[in-house]
């Protein structure tokens, strides 16, 4: 298959859309058509100055700023230098280097919100963005919507190195545990592209598991990882929801948090989206002290794993996960910033205690061999709970399934039943109270029934990993341990706050879908107010 646009194959790919590897890069040919960019920093506030580093093969680029939403808005035009500029071979991970080409002091009149950079020249154009934070004394908007940035930067593959496949170690072939933001986002992050597919599949049985989404992906010449990640797969439809709904929303990141903890303080309530798989331990730290002192956290994510470690100036961020205990220096410092599973015991802190949930008590669902028949949505098993009472459901419904909310990857908890009813287990690790409204079975582990239907993709590896790193040992029975998980909507009242946790990437699914329960419970949560 002929890879796309600017996409190559890493010298291990084996061209096949799911194990093998290729990757969004600038060409090294100096009269090619193309142009590139990134910023400095994830997010900015009004006066702060917006630097853009590019690169292109004509003398000037065409540049337009763009606040994102229903119908986004343009706030800067201008031409600004160009040139050429080489791309070291290792920009994933050291960043690009390429010169500072526009210098903008940003205008305090800019609203918070979510903004786009296009860059043209002829024969080719590319997309950055940036998160622009409240101004001092600007109007607030109803909830500040957190950006997932820590799973954004772990899955961007532009330059052919992640958190997932790389081409660093001593074969080339290694995943990257320090990845860069200065750096162009991949194709797909920051748009998603119109005709794409989501993730969640259902292969007929016993046969081998596809993945639609990969296989568009390469045909296509848009980011493996898509459909995982960046703003355009969960953030902006969810945006775009709430701004036709006159939900006002301002912005910030997980960068942001981990830096700045003030930046929650004017709000009663924030917003969680889609994918949110990476944390530093100060981002939980600060997020735990404003819900203890009466803030409301609304996520509709999934996925609460893995410890990160960022760079004091934010633009690297470091996770060795499964080689963490091999490689990162904080195991032999016997360090609990070990940047792996938040449940690993020299971690020692348990993700329950933040979120309710964790996801290694999940962790997909809707797609593989995992889950991938169940009924795609969250069963209903407390229809009296205020955030799901006026839907109509009853007990043993399911919310979601005609949109498929429920995956691709979702947290769960360990749970003892009582009287027909789900209860969180003793020792879970929660530092609150946890009332579960939905729940539905979700695994680590790609069933199989023989050769016919084996997966090759997620197969047996990642309950081995929960097996060892969660439970100590990889035998039969802690397989079992890790593999049979699932997926759970809560409420979860901690401090004086509380967390409503609808522990599922894929709910935004249900909003784009426009399917009427969902959008109910939406509005409700965010809107209404909490009866605990």
């Amino acid at each position: 298959m002929t890879l796309q646009g600017f996409f190559v194959a890493a010298p291990h790919d084996t061209g096949d859309p799911v194990m093998g590897h290729y990757y969004e890069m600038a060409s090294a040919d100096p009269s090619r058509p193309q142009v590139w960019g990134y910023t400095d920093a994830l997010s900015l506030a009004p006066g702060e100055v917006l630097r853009l580093h590019a690169m292109s093969n004509a003398p000037r680029i065409a540049v337009t700023i763009l606040r994102d939403g229903l119908t986004p808005r343009p706030v800067w035009q201008g031409d600004i230098p160009g040139g050429f500029a080489e791309t070291p071979a290792q920009c994933s991970v050291t960043g690009c280097g390429w010169p500072v080409r526009l210098e903008l002091p940003v205008p305090q009149d800019w609203a918070s919100g979510l903004y786009r950079i296009r860059m043209e020249v002829p024969g080719h154009a590319s997309e950055h963005m940036f998160a622009l934070r409240p101004g001092a004394g600007a109007p607030r908007g109803d909830i500040l919507m957190i950006l997932a940035t820590g799973t954004w930067c772990a899955y961007n593959d532009w330059g052919g190195s992640n958190h997932y496949q790389g081409l660093t170690g001593p074969s080339g072939r290694d995943f990257a545990p320090h990845v860069s933001i200065l750096r162009p986002w991949a194709r797909g992050f920051v748009e998603w592209p119109a005709d794409a597919p989501r993730i969640p599949h259902a292969s007929p049985l016993r046969t081998r598991p596809r993945y639609p989404h990969m296989e568009y992906a390469r045909a296509s010449g848009v980011s493996k990882k898509y459909a995982s990640s960046g703003w355009g797969a969960f953030e902006r439809p969810f945006a775009l929801w709430c701004e036709a709904e006159g939900i006002r929303l301002d912005i910030a990141t997980q960068h942001d948090l981990h830096a700045w903890p003030e930046v929650l303080a004017p709000y009663s309530r924030a917003l969680i989206v889609g994918h949110d798989e990476y944390w530093t331990w100060e981002m939980r730290d600060h997020l735990e002290d404003w819900v203890d002192a009466g803030g409301e956290l609304a996520r509709f994510g999934g996925n609460f794993f893995w410890q990160t470690r960022l760079s004091d100036d934010l633009t690297v961020q470091t996770c060795f996960k499964t080689r963490a205990e091999a490689e990162d220096p904080a195991m032999t410092e016997k360090s609990s910033r070990l940047t792996c599973y938040w449940d690993h015991p020299q971690v020692n802190r348990p993700a329950t205690a933040t979120m309710g949930l964790t996801g290694s008590a999940g962790v997909y669902a809707g797609w593989s061999r995992c889950a991938a028949h169940g009924s795609g949505g969250f069963t209903i098993w407390r229809p009296d709970h205020w955030s799901v009472a006026d839907t109509g459901l009853g007990y043993g419904d399911v919310l979601g399934a005609a949109s498929r909310i429920f995956g691709y990857e979702v947290d769960g908890i360990d749970y003892t039943m009582t009287h027909g009813l789900p209860h969180p287990a003793a020792g879970a690790g929660l530092q609150g109270d946890l009332t579960i409204v939905g729940l539905s079975p979700a695994t680590t582990l790609a069933h199989s029934t023989g050769p016919e239907d084996a997966d090759a993709f997620i197969g047996t590896l990642d309950a081995e990993e929960v097996a060892q790193f969660v439970h100590g040992k990889v035998t039969p029975e802690t397989i079992g341990l890790a593999s049979r998980g699932n997926g759970v909507m809560a409420e979860y009242r901690r401090g004086k706050g509380a967390v409503f946790n609808a522990g599922s990437c894929e709910w935004v699914a249900g909003l784009i879908a426009r399917d009427g329960p969902v959008e109910q419970v939406t509005r409700r949560i965010l809107r209404g107010p909490w009866r605990g």
